[in-house]
């Protein structure tokens, strides 16, 4: 997400932890020389949805194009994958700054603390190059491609209640059930912020992840008023949503770049690798790549073989 709550956890979560723990403690925080042989293995971490999962596999084909054995490791959410990735589990992520930077700032000086991120992408990646270095990470440069957590209803629920944007719902009182991600809990822009800067009632969350198509249809069917989904989303209209405006600004603009594992995966070959693809990617890219999977129902792998072809980033 990007774009993108701390409850209890869902038991596909507590099942990603598990095999993330036996399957790759051995390998952790070792270096590419020591996970054996040649330029050795490269674990690439993904979230639950669409767009981190195709960026994923995008990642693992290039690094595997340049000579590396590499592989995805899917996880729920941040709140699972970047402590592996401090740990050397997983050695690469797509990422995006100013989602990355406030999670890291967060962590560090709690929830409350004064935002880091911003719309200015240069003193966003700054600071979060200060917040992911103690952790022993690296961050790879930006890109041209953003993505931003988004906000939808259903067509009926905005004709009804004149919604054009989030400073509408909130004026409108109605109470809301959203549809999302657990961790929006405790997100600053998502629950917390919907609340504080839009004064929106959310009365409660269903947890069916971040714009999957369970969560568009909870929303569609009129069980949730309001799903977190992303700018990217390629199939709002097949579930007859619509955007509601961001008119305070309440997200930052995330630009999609590489975040590794210093000691695991910080040599200038995988940071050359990486920044060819950051340097091509663009935003309409994500939107296409996005559709091709929930639209047209094609499977990660093939999309992102396809897509790097067509971009000549990799041998045929």
């Amino acid at each position: 997400m990007s774009s993108r709550s701390r409850v209890a956890r869902t038991a596909v979560a507590a099942g990603a932890v598990i095999t993330l723990a036996a399957g790759l403690a051995a390998c952790g925080g070792k270096s590419l020389e020591e996970k054996g042989g040649g330029k050795g293995e490269l674990v690439i971490g993904s979230a639950g949805f669409t767009e981190s999962k195709v960026l994923a596999e995008i990642y693992s084909r290039v690094l595997a194009d340049a000579g590396y054995r590499t592989r995805v490791q899917t996880l729920a959410n941040r709140e699972l994958y970047e402590p592996a990735l401090e740990k050397g589990q997983i050695d690469v992520v797509p990422e995006y700054a100013s989602t990355l930077a406030e999670f890291l700032n967060a962590k560090k000086n709690g929830s409350k603390a004064k935002p880091v991120a911003s719309s200015d992408i240069d003193k966003t990646v700054t600071a979060l190059e200060k917040l992911a270095s103690p952790r022993g990470l690296k961050v790879l440069p930006a890109g041209r491609a953003t993505d931003q957590n988004a906000f939808a209803v259903s067509k009926e629920f905005a004709a009804e209640n004149k919604l054009k944007t989030l400073s509408d719902l909130g004026a409108s009182k109605q109470k809301i059930k959203l549809a999302s991600g657990e961790e929006c809990e405790t997100r600053v822009f998502c629950k917390p912020g919907l609340e504080k800067t839009y004064g929106i009632d959310i009365t409660a969350l269903d947890p069916k992840g971040v714009g999957t198509p369970q969560a568009k249809q909870a929303v569609k069917d009129g069980t949730d008023q309001l799903v977190l989904t992303t700018t990217t989303d390629a199939t709002l209209d097949n579930f007859g949503l619509v955007l509601l405006k961001d008119d305070k600004k309440l997200q930052n603009a995330d630009n999609v770049l590489p975040v590794v594992n210093a000691k695991s995966a910080g040599d200038k070959e995988i940071a050359a690798a990486l920044g060819k693809l950051t340097r091509a990617l663009t935003t309409e890219d994500l939107i296409t790549l996005n559709r091709k999977v929930d639209a047209e129902r094609l499977k990660p792998t093939d999309v992102a073989q396809a897509y790097l072809e067509s971009k000549e980033l990799v041998k045929k």
